[in-house]
């Protein structure tokens, strides 16, 4: 289980970040939305386009934010996180960030109020 200061830290990337990235994506997929990057996806998707972007999004949006904590759990990027109450800590200490975004019952799972799909629920670590 994370530290109290990583789950707060985990929550607000899942709500701040993950959500919020998702929520903006989907309202440039709307037909009537404009702008340069609405009218790309629109001239990219055409009629059929709106239900792969909505399965894309969260998945695009969590491939990138799962490779960020990688490189964080990696040592590749070194950041530190301040909570609420002023304790501080170096995220890229503890090598398990990405994993408590993914797993089941991460913090995508406990945190997002957007969709996502536990590729892992079925997994079973007896069947290699």
């Amino acid at each position: 289980m994370a530290s109290p200061e990583l789950e707060e830290f985990g929550k607000l990337l899942v709500e701040h970040v993950r959500d919020a990235a998702i929520q903006s994506c989907d309202r440039r997929r709307r037909p009537d939305a404009r702008g340069a990057v609405a009218a790309r996806w629109q001239k990219a998707g055409g009629e059929g386009g709106a239900a792969l972007a909505s399965t894309l999004i969260p998945d695009c949006v969590d491939e990138a934010i799962f490779y960020l904590l990688n490189a964080l759990d990696q040592g590749l990027i070194e950041l530190r996180f301040s909570t609420r109450d002023g304790k501080e800590v170096a995220l890229h200490e503890d090598g398990e960030l990405a994993g408590w975004y993914t797993m089941t019952e991460g913090w995508v799972a406990k945190y997002s109020q957007e969709r996502f799909v536990d590729d892992f629920a079925d997994f079973d670590p007896e069947d290699g």
